[in-house]
């Protein structure tokens, strides 16, 4: 595959392989941490963990089993702070059809099951959506795809790159076809009899103009001992819909179809950064500007003051009371926006939150992207939630 890109001249994350220890460290030396890093293959990205030291490298590969030459670890260089989108195509063989691009809210690194996912896609200039559409033509044209592929991607910056190309049926088929009105299913068949796309009328402009957001519905209710953080492996059981005229409405629909409803009553809203980028600012200063008061630990509420934002200090876990699980306990608090740490020190009190989020049922967010979703949501809902549709209403708007 790595070829017919190269052929092509479509870029791909840079990847290496190793079927020992050493072959490991040495990779992870020229591709450089953070990394990806997988067995030879897997379903459900089994397997899959994101790398950040050597120190991780080594325990992921001492518990490797089953690792051979003929059977090696892939490592790939992780793209941070990168965004995923995936396309669903129908062809045949020659000319291709493509119903939506769909862009997953939370970054790369968490497996595209258990991404929340919006379509159309709502955060990527006209230019990245051109080159995803162009990729996923070129690469179905020159694998001579006749039915269904899905594509995955990654945005870094302006830059697209080619995660995966599968030329088969994806989960994300149902999801495409119920938000952009089209049975890809029995058009994908029609394709593998002989028909094609100019002959099923696919040759046509075709605008979605709504919002689908596809939310994960996730088990950790089920499961208190484990850590309910989300990453390469997916872990999720089903998933929601919701539909609605703009993205912060569909994706509060989809919030509360998924079990954790946004609040709309102003409260509290308990803030723990592992990293401190300027945008987490942005997410922040959000929920202020909808009459939330942020709470949090004294390194975040640090960082945010010196950014002009205004917060009050609760004690870290074992450093005071009432700290932050008592805060949670004591249902203060209406919103956790939790990031998680890749560091060792820092994992056990971050666990600990988000296991806390659940058992007294507070809505919690591990991601800047899913805060930014959550507060356009909560926004929208506070304006109200407008009119019920039907499904048939929302296609019969289709340009």
């Amino acid at each position: 595959f790595h070829s017919i890109m190269d052929k092509l001249g479509i870029p791909m994350p840079e990847s290496m392989m190793a079927s020992d220890l050493e072959g490991a460290i040495a990779c992870a030396d020229k591709l450089g941490y953070p990394l990806i890093i997988r067995p030879s293959f897997v379903l459900g990205g089994r397997g899959m963990e994101v790398i950040y030291d050597e120190i991780m490298l080594k325990e992921y590969v001492a518990k490797a089993v089953g690792v051979t030459p003929d059977r090696p670890l892939y490592l790939d260089r992780f793209l941070c702070r990168a965004l995923e989108c995936e396309a669903d195509a129908l062809s045949d063989g020659k000319d291709v059809f493509i119903p939506a691009i769909m862009q997953h809210i939370e970054l790369a690194g968490i497996h595209s099951g258990d991404s929340a996912c919006v379509l159309p896609p709502e955060g990527i200039s006209e230019t990245v959506k051109a080159t995803i559409l162009d990729y996923t033509r070129r690469i179905a044209s020159e694998l001579k795809v006749v039915g269904l592929m899905n594509m995955q991607f990654a945005v870094e910056g302006e830059k697209v790159y080619v995660i995966e190309a599968n030329p088969r049926a994806s989960r994300t088929v149902p999801l495409v076809s119920k938000v952009a009105g089209t049975q890809m299913a029995p058009i994908a068949t029609r394709l593998m009899l002989g028909e094609t796309v100019k002959s099923l009328g696919l040759d046509r402009k075709h605008v979605v103009p709504y919002f689908g957001v596809k939310e994960a519905v996730l088990p950790f209710d089920k499961f208190p001992e484990v850590d309910p953080v989300l990453g390469p492996e997916m872990r999720s059981t089903g998933e929601v819909l919701g539909l609605a005229e703009t993205f912060g409405l569909a994706y509060f629909k989809s919030q509360e179809a998924a079990g954790s409803p946004l609040p709309t009553e102003k409260g509290k809203v308990l803030v723990s950064l592992s990293e401190k980028p300027d945008d987490a600012v942005a997410a922040v200063k959000a929920f202020v500007e909808l009459g939330f008061e942020v709470v949090g630990t004294d390194g975040t509420i640090a960082f945010l003051k010196e950014k002009g934002v205004d917060g009050k200090i609760i004690a870290k876990i074992g450093e005071g009371r009432p700290d932050v699980l008592d805060a949670i306990k004591n249902r203060e608090v209406k919103l956790i926006i939790n990031t998680p740490s890749g560091r060792r020190d820092a994992r056990a009190d971050d666990c600990r939150i988000r296991q806390a989020a659940i058992k007294y049922k507070v809505p919690y967010l591990t991601t800047l992207a899913a805060a930014k979703a959550a507060a356009e949501g909560i926004s929208a809902a506070m304006r109200g939630l407008g009119e019920v549709r039907s499904l048939q209403s929302y296609h019969a708007d289709i340009g």
